[in-house]
């Protein structure tokens, strides 16, 4: 038997907490992101510089730099989608606070469709943005391994510059 919330106010709090948590994740998480985007963005008009004051013999760094600005768009494709994830994961984790909310408020009333209604939406704006910040974080996954693939190039391409074999 559902405890009414006049007997626990503590129920409320309870049922808003988890959403919260989730909504607070997936705004770091987008946060994170946006910063991510800026620095794809600044590196990406830092290869194009590069690219076009190459000298026109240095064919096989031109190469290197038109990979890595290809790799900067996935990137930046990857890094879009992953926010676009997190927002809404964001929206429907408060979307389920409100809902908890207004189910909060139904415990106690005498029929139970509408209490079993709100639970239902409830669980499925949820898991709609459980989802959301899951797909969200495998698309940062792929796009972290994309960074350290240029990072690692540009890495090797270094050192052999410094031993003065340049790549």
């Amino acid at each position: 038997m559902a405890v009414p919330v006049t007997e626990n106010p503590f129920a409320i709090l309870t049922l808003v907490a988890a959403p919260a948590v989730f909504t607070n994740a997936s705004s770091v998480l987008a946060l994170g992101t946006s910063n991510r985007l800026a620095r794809v963005v600044d590196r990406t008009r830092q290869l194009s510089q590069m690219l076009q004051a190459a000298p026109p013999s240095d064919i096989s760094s031109k190469q290197t730099w038109v990979l890595h600005l290809e790799r900067q768009e996935k990137r930046a494709i990857l890094l879009v989608r992953a926010m676009s994830f997190f927002y809404s994961a964001v929206g429907a984790f408060a979307a389920a606070s409100l809902v908890s909310l207004l189910g909060a408020s139904l415990v106690g009333i005498r029929y139970n469709l509408p209490f079993e209604v709100v639970v239902v939406v409830s669980l499925v704006v949820g898991t709609v943005g459980i989802v959301g910040l899951s797909i969200g974080c495998a698309l940062l996954v792929k796009e972290t391994h994309l960074a350290l693939l240029n990072h690692a190039e540009e890495a090797r391409q270094a050192k052999g510059w410094a031993e003065g074999r340049p790549q």
